[in-house]
């Protein structure tokens, strides 16, 4: 079996994409436990939903780059593989 610098560069790289596609794990998390806070807070006071409602999406959006980014670099390390010659 003989591998080259090359094969050693994919496999990294794959090894990379995966454990940058992890990152998707805290925002789903982080995602969930605020939609849940939000609900929770809508129950004890209805007539606050829109002012609730928006903090809660726009913390969602903020939390969701962060798996955005993750799944950037994934991409870049899958598809575009800057050292192989």
């Amino acid at each position: 079996m003989n591998i080259t610098g090359e094969d050693l560069i994919l496999a990294c790289s794959a090894i990379g994409a995966g454990l940058a596609v992890i990152a998707g794990i805290g925002p789903g998390i982080g995602q969930g436990i605020a939609a849940g806070y939000g609900a929770a807070a809508v129950g004890r006071n209805p007539g606050a939903q829109g002012k609730i409602m928006s903090t809660m999406l726009l913390g969602q959006a903020v939390a969701e780059t962060t798996g955005l980014y993750g799944l950037l670099v994934a991409m870049l390390l899958l598809f575009v593989k800057p050292l192989v010659g």
